[in-house]
């Protein structure tokens, strides 16, 4: 059964989102540009938390950490999330500054080990029958 988050949450996320850090917009153009696939969002209420990003396809969650942020903390967000069947992924605000194509690369690294490639599985699976896809079989 979905868990709907409070009211309240639901009005916090979106003063959030009309007052994005920087951090936030650069990280929301990496992934608009970088993984479209996932079609990702800003400031998600999950639970009584606010995801900073999330993408409900590839059960992903990424939160940027500035200074703000504890160790207790983030892990009592982060277990709540993942009980919600999300992996939760963060990254420090300067690393996605300075290094924002490095934050891409390991997103594309994990997401494709959530969830590799059709094309991966049925490549490595031998199939009696010839793949017209691949160019076997054609007459």
């Amino acid at each position: 059964m979905k868990k709907h988050p409070p009211g309240i949450s639901t009005v916090r996320a979106r003063e959030l989102r009309q007052n994005a850090t920087p951090t936030e917009l650069r990280m929301w153009r990496l992934l608009r540009e970088g993984l479209p696939e996932g079609r990702w969002r800003r400031q998600v209420p999950i639970r009584h938390y606010i995801a900073d990003f999330a993408s409900h396809r590839l059960r992903m969650v990424i939160e940027l950490d500035g200074g703000q942020h504890s160790e207790v903390g983030d892990a009592a967000r982060s277990a709540a999330i993942e009980q919600e069947g999300y992996r939760v992924v963060g990254f420090w605000n300067n690393e996605v500054l300075e290094n924002a194509e490095g934050c891409l690369v390991r997103l594309h690294e994990l997401v494709w080990q959530a969830h590799p490639h059709p094309t991966a599985t049925r490549r490595s699976a031998k199939s009696p029958y010839p793949s017209p896809i691949e160019g076997e079989g054609a007459l």
